[in-house]
């Protein structure tokens, strides 16, 4: 896996509207591209890894291989929280903060909506979140259709994501709770193991589910909501890849969730060089090609019915 990274990343810093060779990759003539191709690799790796990993908390805390990050209507609410802030004028600088918000709001509502009392149903949430979305997401094309714009296509490219987060700032900023919210779901590792065997099997063994639940869930959030702030909706790789990668080193987490973290930033540096490379010099949103990819392997999932 570490061999597929490393060319994955070489592949990246080479390819592009302008090939660069790997012996002339430090010329000086050429460090300001092999700047902003690194700083778009890890901002790749950075996604990969966040949105996978919390693939895999969500699908253990729900049972449901199918879940997603995305499945809490985050991606909507920053959505919509985007285009009220171009509408409005707010600098584009300021975009990113508007969606984080919006992400944490959508969270927020989904959160209340689900709940009963101290619990939080797994067929609640899951219907809460897809209601939102749904609702949140009809705000979003109706807004579009009545102020459609020039502004309005830069929101829809960031809508569809893009890694163009050229400032090592923003990046840095973005990374702190992507880490560390990694970090917070590898130590549940042994409690995430306990609950996709069964509530009731965790609870004998001292877990307390609903409390693992929450806490996860506003990791999950956290993770998702600072990711879409920096590189906009990129579907389908909180999906695909926990998926395949249980398939191939088993549903211990201890050792899924490191391996998916790696999986999960080859597939998005990957994804990223076919979007800058397919139709050069033009660029495909990385939303779009991992939707492509995503979408016949969602159906396989849909057809197997499989349980983990």
């Amino acid at each position: 896996m570490w061999f597929l990274f490393f060319i994955a990343i070489i592949l990246s810093l080479i390819n592009g509207a302008v090939k660069i060779p790997l012996a002339n990759l430090l010329l000086k003539d050429n460090l300001i591209i092999v700047n902003m191709r690194m700083l778009r690799i890890l901002t790749a790796i950075l996604a990969g890894s966040g949105l996978a990993v919390s693939g895999i908390a969500l699908q253990a805390i729900l049972r449901n291989p199918l879940a997603e990050p995305y499945l809490l209507g985050t991606s909507s609410g920053a959505g919509l929280a985007a285009v009220i802030a171009v509408i409005i004028g707010i600098s584009r600088m300021y975009v990113p903060l508007a969606a984080f918000l919006g992400a944490v709001i959508s969270i927020i509502l989904v959160y209340n909506i689900a709940r009963e009392g101290n619990r939080i149903p797994d067929k609640s949430l899951l219907l809460a979140g897809v209601i939102v979305s749904i609702a949140l997401s009809a705000v979003i094309v109706f807004l579009v259709s009545i102020f459609g714009n020039k502004a309005m296509h830069e929101v829809m490219w960031w809508l569809w994501g893009s890694l163009e987060v050229y400032n090592w700032r923003i990046l840095f900023l973005a990374c702190m709770p992507v880490i560390l919210g990694i970090t917070i779901i590898y130590i549940f590792a042994q409690d995430l193991n306990a609950i996709i065997m069964g509530e009731e099997e965790a609870l004998h063994l001292g877990i307390d589910t609903q409390v693992v639940k929450k806490i996860l869930i506003l990791i999950t959030a956290l993770i998702t909501a600072s990711l879409i702030s920096i590189c906009g909706i990129i579907g389908f790789v909180g999906l695909i890849v926990p998926h395949i990668m249980r398939m191939v080193v088993g549903s211990n987490h201890r050792i899924l969730i490191p391996y998916t973290c790696l999986a999960g930033s080859v597939f998005m540096v990957v994804c990223d060089v076919i979007s800058r490379t397919l139709f050069a010099p033009f660029e495909i949103p990385i939303g779009v090609i991992t939707a492509i990819i995503g979408t016949p392997v969602f159906i396989i999932l849909l057809k197997r019915k499989k349980r983990f």
